[in-house]
């Protein structure tokens, strides 16, 4: 199992990119991607799948928050993507292999795979089929998580070689509607970090004192957290964590 390079550990992490659209930078955006790497960050990105299998670098499942369209990304083919305009900015949503030659090894890597499964469930593939065919070749830290632990086991089939780990959570019922009580209290538990191959995992920021999350630190694994968005929450994660993720302000790089 390949463990994060310490590039990962040298500045924080940009959550979607250094997003911000005041300036003319959307989330996940190649702006966002340039202007991370300007201020020495590393860069955290999302992929979701278009129609024709492609890996797209984008959040949501569904268009209209971030771009002047609506309907889900999956109902549109990578082309269509690459022609429609974020909100807040020039760019259109750009598809993993355009932000792979952006980045260029500049900066470490962290791509989250997004739940295709809609459960947390098994019904994965084709998005990690997809990064894996993108990411052949690339030669820059990168490391791979997901929130469906399904997810993470199929990266490890498909790139051995790279560092992967869980995204985890408090998993609050209300914040993960309409998984089931069943689901996250399983996924509370991180039961599946030793079977998926996982090196390390990126935990909710306010919640990384949970005894199990502790448990696995003391067992060797690499500790990041998710999200960030203040100087005082990221003097309380530092405390337990080894980097942060981090938006909405400028992150000190120590």
């Amino acid at each position: 199992m390949t463990r994060l390079s310490d590039a990962f550990f040298k500045a924080p992490l940009a959550h979607r990119a250094f997003h911000d659209v005041t300036q003319g930078r959307a989330e996940n955006s190649p702006a966002a991607i340039e202007a991370a790497i300007e201020h020495g960050y590393g860069i955290e990105i999302d992929l979701q799948l278009s129609a024709d299998g492609q890996a797209m670098v984008f959040h949501d499942y569904h268009l209209g928050r971030l771009t002047i369209e609506d309907g889900p990304i999956q109902q549109r083919s990578a082309a269509e993507l690459q022609r429609i305009p974020l909100k807040g900015g020039r760019d259109t949503v750009p598809p993993l292999e355009q932000v792979l030659q952006q980045v260029a090894g500049r900066a470490p890597l962290l791509i989250e795979i997004k739940d295709q499964d809609g459960a947390m469930g098994a019904a994965v593939g084709k998005l990690e089929q997809a990064a894996a065919a993108a990411l052949q070749g690339y030669d820059g830290p990168v490391a791979l998580m997901s929130f469906n632990p399904h997810s993470v086991l199929k990266l490890g089939i498909l790139l051995p070689d790279l560092p992967r780990g869980l995204t985890t959570s408090a998993y609050r019922p209300e914040e993960w509607y309409p998984l089931s009580a069943g689901t996250l209290d399983r996924l509370r538990d991180i039961p599946d970090y030793d079977h998926v191959g996982a090196t390390f995992i990126s935990h909710e920021a306010n919640d990384l004192t949970r005894p199990r999350v502790q448990d696995l630190v003391l067992r060797g694994a690499d500790l990041l957290c998710w999200t960030v968005k203040s100087p005082e929450e990221e003097a309380e994660a530092r405390k337990y964590a080894r980097n942060i993720t981090f938006e909405g302000y400028n992150a000190p790089i120590l």
